[in-house]
């Protein structure tokens, strides 16, 4: 399937996977030869089957894999090998699949861990704690709780608010609705969608796929790796094609 790329200037773009391969034990390829582009301040969607390498793109950006092949390029320096310490310190976050939070810490306490790269400047941490729970009303009043007694979806919540207390330019999510209540999942979705009017570039894997369409500017489909197809939001918005895509992926399963 070919679709029509949503034309950028070169100064727009803040990602670049150029022909990117990655493994993770040397000889199990995952990426192969996969490219894309992530424009400021939207939202980019990257969708496809299980096993495509979707959240091993995210993990490849964000540094945790280094390519064996092929350039990732960020606001156009090259980045391959960078660790993730470094890609936080350039401006880039990163919420996994699977939880990631200290439960037997409180939930203010898992936002200050957050912060701690500037944990010596209170005023900032303050401002930072602050910020977090206006976005999150839900985090405020939670605040001395345990992070573990929290629903699937607060929980969720709390890790957005983490990723967000550096103020990163760049937010890559991978799942964030996963095994989350439907209400929830809106909430989230709606909260996603409003990030770029706050400054915010977002990186979204998701296997949702209509709720991926709906709050994605650009879309790209992976398949085995690499790059299937590419569009605007329009491009996807034939719920026959969707129905049709679905349905292929659920007859080709690669778990």
């Amino acid at each position: 399937m070919t679709m029509p790329a949503t034309a950028t200037r070169a100064d727009d773009i803040v990602i670049e996977m150029s022909d990117v391969y990655a493994a993770y034990h040397g000889d199990i390829s995952v990426l192969n030869g996969l490219s894309l582009k992530v424009r400021r301040g939207v939202v980019t969607g990257i969708i496809g089957p299980n096993g495509a390498g979707k959240s091993t793109a995210l993990k490849t950006m964000y540094g945790f894999l280094t390519p064996s092949r092929g350039e990732i390029r960020l606001r156009g320096e090259l980045v391959n090998g960078r660790s993730p310490s470094e890609m936080v310190a350039r401006g880039v976050s990163f919420v996994p699949q699977n939880r990631s939070l200290f439960n037997d810490l409180s939930v203010e306490d898992n936002l200050r861990l957050g912060c701690w790269h500037f944990r010596r400047d209170k005023p900032r941490v303050q401002q930072a704690l602050d910020r977090v729970y206006e976005m999150f009303p839900v985090l405020r009043e939670k605040r001395a709780d345990l992070a573990g007694t929290m629903s699937g979806g607060q929980q969720r919540f709390l890790e957005l608010g983490r990723s967000l207390v550096l103020e990163p330019e760049i937010v890559l999510l991978d799942e964030p609705t996963a095994m989350i209540a439907p209400r929830l999942s809106r909430e989230l979705y709606d909260f996603i969608a409003g990030l770029p009017e706050h400054g915010i570039t977002v990186v979204l894997v998701d296997q949702n796929v209509r709720q991926c369409a709906a709050v994605s500017d650009h879309i790209y489909v992976l398949d085995l790796g690499a790059t299937r197809a590419e569009g605007s939001r329009e491009t996807f918005g034939d719920d026959q094609q969707l129905r049709e895509m679905i349905q292929e992926w659920l007859d080709y399963q690669i778990d």
